[in-house]
């Protein structure tokens, strides 16, 4: 549409034929006007007049966007955008995280990628059917883990028919074959490329490259384009960082800026008419025919349960037998048989292992050997693990000595297949001090200068939104005194405004996904530092996408044990079966725990539990268990609680239907699964609405929801009769879950490793102990594990030439 009405000069008009014109302009200005004022999405009803953005940047496209998905989408839904193509640069990092932002904010988000090479070529592609998403994700794949990716060769390997490629790179254009789905990116100000375009007859397609949604964030933008050029704003060029105007703007500025090619603006509505809506992800994507093994799987399973209850119980009871068939129906039902067989397969590689986290509290992880804690004996709920209702997929976390995990490691990617095998990744994010360094660095300030401002926040423990930096600054002790200029102040804004930014993946500490179909029908992978396969989700994002993973784990005490027993028998000539080493009822390691004498055991050293292993003067399993699930930083008030009950202190259970709930932990909710029983039993929560609760407790996301579930558990446990007083207590308690606790299951399997550490430190201290310092592991220094040999009377010997060895050893009740 024209910016305004001409005005028609008639030379040999006469004044009555002027007159009549200067009315017609004035009637066309206010019908312009009244045009003007209508909804643009009435106006567009024909498509070439509403431009769609199809090439977009969030800050998963690492230093170069500058708004959150949560920041594009709402500006979208501000400016009348229902449509939105999200290409982040050589990634789908944040793929989940921006489906789920587009729900919230009713977007539809196309999936895409801006890619780029070594040789200058890059181009927007656009999945347009299911197998489309897949080779996009093969191209993203190849991009980072071939050294010579050239994106001119992949393009031409590919089906272009399935993806479109929007590019302002006319030699790379020119070299594809023609195909319908090949458009060149017309951005404004290139309107000498678009003309070689048209004479090659190649269709152009309007686009902004947005890189920030709001024009006010291009500072943030170029400061993001600094920090990850590791350079300082003096020296930065402008065609190092996108222009001021490549911000999201409304369609109908866009119309405007591109009203004199009105086919470019259509054809941004064509391709995505084009596109499919092929997203099929979220369901649990379980590995398949991933095993040597042919046949049923579900009944090898049960036979090898069967075998383990002969080893585990000698016989079979109705109570085992109940539990068992309970357990293996559901994982039929679900197609979890092989899943459990292949852990079971891994866990095999190394004797000294310890299954935990919710798996434990499975019968058949147990009967397979995954996991070594009885969960009919101990009372463990399955239903934290896998239930009928339960959505996010549950994994299997399985610890191995920390010096034996990479061989682990190396079995499993050989075992099923490089091509269905990668770890899981993390992605890195600015935090206080780190935003505050970077910032203060493109400043041009000097380490040392740097250092005296960030040396003074201190490291934190995440339980909720992180304090603005001003705040932190202000409320800080070691700042008192401290004169804060305006550069610096400049400087906390700048860094303020990055925080929560994502800067990086790295590998997720065990995570791996094993799949039925190649890695990239589902996800783009890339290569860590040491060689693994990674994919581009964190850990979050794959459970979301349905990928079930299973956690391979290293641990520097079943290092320790491994070294602790294998000395005792080199020196005493003792076997002591990692796997059949079950010391619960030794009367000296039950002394170590009940004294708290347990410097060097895993699990429980730190000084808040040994002190209240002293103030509760028990050593038993149970007790150890509960001990260590209660010690969290929100839950001091109800430690002192404990204790006073533990040692008589009478009390009346919350409500009588959580009477026999909370029986073993004397009134107190202690464990996860606590919170989601007594909602079960008080609230009538479903067992879907119990895991929502707990995860917004533990996974340290959507704070929000959690004035929601109280709100709904109140108004449910009134109806039963619970007092607002009552409900305060349980809330309360409930609250001191927030960020940081654990499930029976796990607090259970890591006991276990409790003990067999207390055994070895109480029947042989030197071989003990010369294992804890030589693996370097544990909460204290070297130096405080040598000061604790001394105190138990183990002479520490210097270093000899003649019979020191690598590590330290024991000799002669001694330690060399």
């Amino acid at each position: 549409m024209p910016e305004g009405p001409a005005l028609l000069v008639c030379r040999r008009s006469g004044k009555r034929e002027n007159q009549i014109l200067r009315v017609l302009c004035a009637s066309v200005v206010k019908i312009r006007e009244r045009i003007d004022a209508y909804p643009k999405s009435i106006l567009n009803s024909d498509p070439w007049c509403f431009m769609i953005h199809l090439h977009v940047h969030t800050y998963y496209s690492f230093h170069e966007g500058a708004s959150s998905p949560e920041e594009l989408f709402a500006a979208a839904r501000e400016r009348g955008i229902e449509t939105l193509a999200i290409t982040d640069t050589n990634g789908l990092y944040g793929l989940i995280h921006q489906r789920q932002a587009a729900e919230l904010y009713g977007i539809r988000l196309l999936i895409g990628s801006f890619l780029n090479d070594r040789t200058g070529h890059s181009a927007v592609i656009l999945p347009r059917t299911r197998a489309g998403y897949s080779e996009l994700c093969r191209l993203v794949t190849q991009r980072h883990m071939d050294a010579h990716f050239s994106l001119l060769d992949a393009l031409k390997k590919e089906n272009l028919t399935d993806l479109f490629v929007i590019s302002p790179d006319l030699s790379l254009l020119s070299r594809l074959p023609r195909e319908k789905t090949l458009f060149f990116e017309l951005r404004p100000g290139s309107i000498d490329r678009y003309r070689a375009a048209r004479e090659l007859g190649i269709p152009a397609v309007a686009t902004n490259g947005v890189y920030f949604a709001h024009p006010t964030d291009h500072d943030k933008h170029r400061l993001l384009r600094v920090i990850g050029l590791n350079s300082v704003f003096s020296r930065i060029s402008p065609d190092l960082h996108a222009r001021s105007d490549q911000w999201l703007k409304s369609p109908q500025t866009m119309e405007k800026e591109f009203a004199w090619t009105p086919e470019a603006l259509k054809n941004s509505h064509a391709i995505v008419e084009r596109i499919e809506d092929y997203w099929d992800l979220g369901e649990w994507i379980v590995s398949r025919d991933a095993m040597e093994e042919k046949g049923d799987l579900f009944l090898l399973l049960k036979q090898k349960c069967l075998d383990g209850v002969r080893r585990r119980y000698k016989k079979m009871t109705p109570e085992i037998k109940s539990r068992l068939d309970k357990e293996l129906d559901i994982v039929g039902r679900k197609g979890f048989a092989e899943y459990f067989l292949i852990m079971e397969d891994v866990a095999k590689q190394n004797p000294y292992t310890c299954g935990r986290g919710s798996s434990a509290a499975s019968l058949i992880s147990y009967l397979l050997g995954i996991t070594q804690v009885d969960p009919i004996r101990y009372d463990l709920f399955f239903e934290r693990f896998l239930n009928e209702d339960r959505k996010d997929p549950p994994d299997i976390d399985v610890d191995f000595p920390w010096d034996d995990r990479d061989d682990v490691l190396k079995y499993t990617f050989e075992k099923y297949g490089r091509e269905r095998t990668a770890m899981v990744a993390t992605h890195v994010t600015y935090q206080t001090r780190a935003a505050l360094r970077e910032v203060a660095k493109v400043h041009g300030f000097a380490d040392a200068d740097i250092g005296l401002i960030t040396k003074k926040i201190g490291y934190s423990l995440y339980s909720g939104p992180i304090a603005p930096i001003e705040e932190q600054i202000r409320d800080n002790p070691r700042f008192r005194g401290i004169d804060i200029d305006d550069h610096w102040r400049r400087i906390i804004r700048e860094a303020q405004s990055i925080v929560g930014f994502p800067r990086h993946i790295s590998v997720h500490c065990g995570g791996v996904v094993i799949v039925p179909k190649g890695v990239t029908h589902y996800v783009p992978m890339e290569l860590s530092g040491d060689g693994r396969q990674v994919i581009q989700w964190d850990k979050d994002g794959a459970e979301e996408a349905g990928l079930v993973k299973m956690d391979i784990l290293g641990n520097r005490s079943l290092a320790v044990i491994r070294d602790g027993l294998r000395a005792v028998k080199e020196n005493y000539r003792i076997l002591i079966p990692y796997a059949r080493f079950s010391p619960l009822q030794d009367s000296g390691a039950q002394k170590i725990m009940r004294a708290g004498q347990t410097m060097g055991v895993f699990y429980v050293e730190s000084p808040a539990m040994r002190n209240l292993q002293k103030k509760a003067r028990v050593g038993d399993f149970e007790h150890l268990v509960i001990h260590s699930s209660i010690i969290r930083p929100a839950a001091n008030r109800f430690i002192t609680e404990y204790v006073e009950r533990l040692h008589g202190k009478p009390y009346e259970p919350f409500h009588p239907a959580v009477r026999k709930l909370l029986k073993e932990t004397y009134g107190i909710m202690v464990y996860q699964e606590d919170v989601s029983r007594v909602a079960m039993a008080l609230a009538n929560f479903t067992a879907e609405e119990a895991d929502d609760l707990r995860k917004v407790l533990t996974k340290k996301r959507d704070w929000g929801k959690f004035a929601v579930y109280r709100k709904l558990f109140e108004e449910r446990a009134q109806k039963r009769g619970v007092t607002r007083e009552k409900l305060d207590e349980i809330w309360e308690m409930t609250e001191s879950f927030r960020g940081y606790s654990f499930c029976k299951p796990h607090s259970a399997s890591f006991a276990m490793v409790s003990y067999k550490s207390a055994y070895l430190k109480a029947h042989y201290p030197a071989e003990f102990m010369a294992a804890v310092i030589s693996n370097q592991g544990g909460f204290y220094t070297t130096f405080a594990y040598i000061s604790e040999a001394k105190r138990m009377g183990i002479r520490v010997l210097l270093p000899d030439v003649n019979r020191s060895a690598f590590h330290y050893q024991a000799e002669d009740d001694q330690t060399p």
